[in-house]
């Protein structure tokens, strides 16, 4: 399976609850904070919902 590098780039500082949850369950805490996760359907929503605050590289 693919994997895909996740790294915060943007405060949530002013985002709406869901948008911050959505960052935490991708494992992301702090600005420069990454996370390499496997590209599925799911985490591709996730990333579709947070597309502003984050860079997504592939593996």
């Amino acid at each position: 399976m693919a994997k895909i590098r996740i790294t915060l780039v943007k405060s949530t500082i002013g985002q709406v609850a869901s948008v911050k949850g959505t960052v935490a369950a991708l494992g992301l805490k702090k600005i420069r904070s990454f996370k390499e996760l496997d590209d599925s359907p799911a985490v591709q929503g996730m990333i579709a919902k947070v597309k502003h605050l984050v860079k997504v590289e592939n593996v």
